[in-house]
């Protein structure tokens, strides 16, 4: 158990993912968290961006170009076995019971999202954690035409990569010092993440609780 315990640890470890696996280990998280749906807990943001900071310091010896075409790749690829899965296996997943890697309030969000936003929530999701595993499940399990889903999808995606990882590479290049606090990066981004997961969470409460008042 303890190995276990110790495995989880170091893949919520951004800074060690990074020091230790490479670009490899990077492309295989990003696709995980990006559409198995027991990967929602993996770091996504700012595994991004800390990776754009290795690059640009030169720790991650890894060239720009290739680092975002992994990554990207990873990305897109990832929200497509989403979406297959929920196209092929949505039944099953609508039927699946609550356990540690899968709650149905993870779909019900998610679904809350698309109502809100249309399809574009789809690329509004790159930058909210769990949505962001769920939403291409989501939209294979409505059907969602496949030439719309991979527009979606690559767009997002493009944004999603070129802001996170091109921005921690300007600040890793022009700003070497700021791997030095690299543990202050994750903590914003943890807090980010945070306020943006209970924010959408007490939103959908409000909302179901104001359906719920006769009129």
């Amino acid at each position: 158990m303890n190995q276990i315990l110790e495995f989880f640890r170091y893949l919520l470890n951004s800074e060690e993912v990074i020091r230790t696996g490479g670009l490899v280990l990077i492309t295989l998280i990003i696709f995980v968290e990006n559409g198995i749906f027991f990967g929602f807990f993996l770091p996504g943001d700012y595994l991004l961006f800390l990776s754009g900071v290795f690059a640009g310091t030169k720790l991650l010896n890894v060239p720009l170009w290739l680092l975002l075409t992994c990554i990207f790749g990873a990305a897109v690829l990832g929200s497509a076995t989403g979406y297959l899965t929920g196209y092929y296996f949505g039944a099953r997943i609508k039927n699946r019971a609550d356990s540690l890697f899968f709650k149905q309030k993870y779909i019900d969000n998610t679904r809350d999202a698309f109502m809100r936003y249309g399809n574009s929530a789809l690329i509004i999701s790159r930058f909210l954690p769990v949505v962001r595993t769920f939403a291409p499940l989501l939209a294979g399990l409505i059907h969602m035409p496949v030439q719309y889903f991979m527009l979606y999808n690559i767009i997002g995606g493009a944004i999603w990569v070129l802001t996170l990882v091109g921005g921690g590479f300007y600040f890793g290049e022009r700003f070497p010092w700021i791997v030095d606090y690299v543990q202050y990066i994750i903590i914003f981004f943890l807090a980010i993440t945070t306020f943006t997961v209970v924010k959408g969470y007490l939103n959908a409460r409000n909302e179901k609780k104001t359906e719920k008042i006769p009129e």
